[in-house]
């Protein structure tokens, strides 16, 4: 698949978006996850709720066109799409973990950005940014609060 250019309908979470115009149905939302993203659940507060605004206001709101880039692998077990989503030439997904707002979360085959979101991660730690706050640290990955409380 090359890359294509959608309108986003809604930011469902931090790593996760409706889209309209990624199949030839021109009104069909289709959801599409981020790649290389694990933000923190909605019920994980105050880090999803925080995680899904940020994504909000990385993308500027609904209708607002991004360009999906994708891997090796296209969908997830749950039939979203997955891919690298790009505004204004900034990658989301690397945005995310370097603001704090997510874990990367390498998942295979799609590793492309690896690199890129690691050191943003490792940037993210650092500087003691959103899930990394050492006043206000995330406890439990994402993985772990689902696997706990869902």
């Amino acid at each position: 698949m090359n890359p294509s250019e959608v309108k986003v309908a809604r930011v469902v979470s931090g790593q996760t978006l409706e889209v309209v115009g990624l199949t030839e149905t021109a009104n069909l939302i289709s959801p599409v996850r981020l790649i290389g993203v694990d933000a923190p659940d909605l019920h994980q507060r105050p880090w999803g709720e925080d995680a899904k605004k940020f994504l909000e206001t990385l993308i500027g709101g609904e209708q607002t066109a991004v360009k999906l880039e994708f891997d090796l692998e296209n969908q997830d077990k749950f039939g979203r799409t997955l891919a690298y989503v790009w505004k204004d030439n900034v990658l989301l997904n690397e945005e995310m973990v370097k603001q704090g707002y997510a874990l990367f979360g390498g998942r295979s085959p799609n590793h492309k950005y690896d690199t890129r979101l690691d050191r943003a991660q490792q940037w993210a730690r650092l500087m003691g940014q959103g899930i990394w706050s050492p006043e206000k640290p995330m406890r439990l990955t994402p993985s772990e609060f689902r696997r706990l409380y869902r």
